[in-house]
């Protein structure tokens, strides 16, 4: 493996290893950090004592939902209003030029689809959705956030920071009277459409995600550390059919040994230079 920070030649090696092959790329929190939504694992988020929200609890605990649907009726403000990122833009231009045929990404936050992609399997879902647990009844999380300032009308946004949930960090004693909003049509419990901790992906979306890899000749990984099996298969996947594996990420990544180059360096600024030194070039 190769490692290497971010320079010229770093970046011609990295479009030397895409050039003229279908890509497919797997992605994580690091390529939406530079549009101001938080991550687990980096050093800032390693500061914060902030446990991921696991599903089997949210499910059980009641009090745990009113906690997680107040904050993220603050937290929601900010996250729907992020903007695709240099990572972003730059996946989408590859995939429109046709070097990048499909995108995997643990990110719940659509910006790879706000930046025009149009092959993207959301591996742990979407904030954007609502979905009942009894009846299944999807919901646009734009019109919950409406029936939520309804049902809380006193309640006041207050300088709270976005949280990787797309919640905001608030303290308990301000939650306690918060109205959970419940589902429109038979009353039952609602949940982010999103993965949490301790549930599984469904099988119709990991099948899709094994057969963008399937289908490609390389496999680019950018801002993960690929901690979370839900992603680390991929890379094992693409590491027995033998295709090239290159990874663009700041720290370890595991599964990196497998890799035939790693570049530490942003992944905005990393992979806008790859598509600039790729799309230069006539279509292969």
């Amino acid at each position: 493996m190769i490692s290497t920070s971010e320079d010229n030649a770093s970046i011609e090696a990295l479009a030397a290893e895409l050039r003229g092959r279908r890509v497919v790329a797997l992605t994580g929190a690091g390529v939406s950090t530079e549009s101001g939504i938080p991550d687990y694992r980096s050093p800032e988020a390693l500061a914060r004592v902030r446990r991921p929200l696991h599903g089997p609890e949210f499910i059980r605990s009641g009090a745990l939902r009113r906690r997680y649907w107040a904050r993220s009726m603050v937290g929601w403000e900010r996250f729907r209003l992020a903007q695709p990122g240099l990572a972003h833009m730059a996946i989408a231009q590859l995939e429109a030029r046709g070097t990048v045929v499909g995108v995997i990404t643990q990110n719940v936050d659509r910006l790879h689809s706000a930046a025009g992609s149009q092959r993207v399997t959301e591996l742990h879902g979407a904030l954007a959705e609502v979905i009942c647990l009894e009846c299944e009844r999807i919901e646009d999380r734009d019109t919950l956030q409406l029936r939520m300032r309804a049902s809380n009308p006193d309640w006041l946004d207050g300088p709270s920071p976005m949280a990787p949930d797309g919640d905001a960090d608030l303290p308990d004693e301000m939650v306690e009277h918060f109205q959970v909003p419940d589902c429109v049509a038979c009353r039952g419990v609602l949940k982010p459409r999103v993965v949490f901790f301790g549930h599984n992906v469904a099988r119709p979306v990991v099948e899709q995600a094994f057969a963008r890899v399937d289908e490609a000749d390389v496999l680019l990984v950018a801002g993960t550390s690929l901690a979370v099996f839900s992603g680390y298969r991929f890379l094992v996947r693409a590491a027995e059919r033998k295709i090239p594996i290159a990874i663009v990420n700041r720290g370890p990544v595991r599964g990196e040994e497998r890799a035939a180059l790693k570049i530490e360096a942003s992944t905005g600024e990393t992979l806008a230079a790859l598509a600039s030194a790729l799309c230069a070039l006539p279509r292969a």
